[in-house]
């Protein structure tokens, strides 16, 4: 009897170990496990490391030709951090936000319903006139884009889309330059913008157009239209702002809403930038592209000028 009730005691004093030790066996032998499950479990050494090799793409101009993981859109959101993190001595301070996937065509590309957001840094916009090279970027781009100012951080308080022009003091003609980064082989979808900045490279800015009370209390920044034409003045693209989530508002909105959902607010003097208005294009070198922009407030018309060398 006392012999059992030993075999019995040393059974309740091992058995937790024997269970512990035992599931790394049973992990080992899994070699079919999925690569997204391990990434929940070893984040800041995997994370890392894709931040790491977009970093490299990035700075270096190659293209990523392979990415084997199936991340999620919180795993996108560490490595995009961690990838802007890396470009803070290369490419400036962090001087707003650029919102992408606004534009019902686009989203359909991406195969998602849901903008994204990026994070726009200082070196990356470029007066009109400049001449860029043609090669930018691993896969460089040009589009339409529309940009706003913030003028007060009560935008943050606010309740709906047109609560937020009340804290906005600027309009900004802006051709945006991104850079795709993946190989043409990968599928591309949102959660892989995401971890790419939303391909922010550099953008060409216009003049600031200020917002007076008359388009406050009357928004009119729905009926923009921006029509992009080459050197020889032939049209190439055209599109309206109202594309813009039906409203840039709905995108200025969409915005404070994604950054209050990651614990972060907006400030006085952050850029937004609101989305493609006009198709993505390919650049050429030796084009000239002009951007017209009309409907702007207190201006008939307004445009923006880049050369690809």
């Amino acid at each position: 009897m006392k012999k059992i009730q030993l075999l019995f005691l040393l059974a309740i004093i091992f058995f937790p170990f024997v269970e512990v030790t035992a599931q790394p066996k049973n992990i080992d032998n899994k070699s079919n496990i999925n690569l997204s499950i391990l990434l929940t479990n070893l984040p800041s050494i995997t994370l890392e490391n894709i931040a790491k090799k977009i970093t490299n793409s990035y700075i270096n101009k190659r293209l990523i030709k392979e990415l084997n993981y199936n991340f999620t859109s919180e795993e996108a959101q560490i490595i995009q951090e961690k990838f802007i993190s890396n470009l803070s001595s290369y490419q400036g301070e962090l001087i707003g936000y650029k919102a992408g996937l606004t534009n019902k065509k686009t989203q359909d590309i991406f195969k998602t319903n849901q903008p994204v957001l990026g994070t726009l840094l200082e070196n990356m916009l470029l007066p009109s006139g400049i001449k860029v090279p043609a090669n930018f970027g691993c896969i460089p781009r040009i589009e339409g884009d529309l940009m706003v100012r913030v003028s007060s951080e009560k935008i943050n308080e606010a309740k709906t889309p047109e609560e937020t022009l009340k804290y906005l003091d600027a309009i900004i003609p802006f051709l945006e330059l991104p850079d795709l980064v993946y190989d043409k082989n990968i599928q591309l979808n949102g959660k892989m913008l995401i971890a790419i900045n939303v391909g922010a490279r550099l953008g060409v800015v216009g003049d600031v157009i200020p917002l007076n009370k008359k388009t406050i209390q009357n928004n009119s920044l729905k009926n923009i239209v921006v029509t992009l034409k080459d050197e020889s003045g032939k049209i190439i693209a055209q599109g309206n702002s109202n594309s813009l989530l039906g409203d840039p508002l709905n995108v200025v909105f969409w915005i404070k809403e994604k950054l209050e959902s990651q614990g972060k607010m907006l400030k006085k003097g952050d850029l937004l930038s609101l989305g493609s208005i006009t198709p993505l294009l390919p650049v050429e070198t030796g084009k000239t592209i002009l951007a017209e922009y009309e409907g702007l407030p207190k201006t008939e018309k307004e445009t923006v000028i880049v050369t690809f060398e």
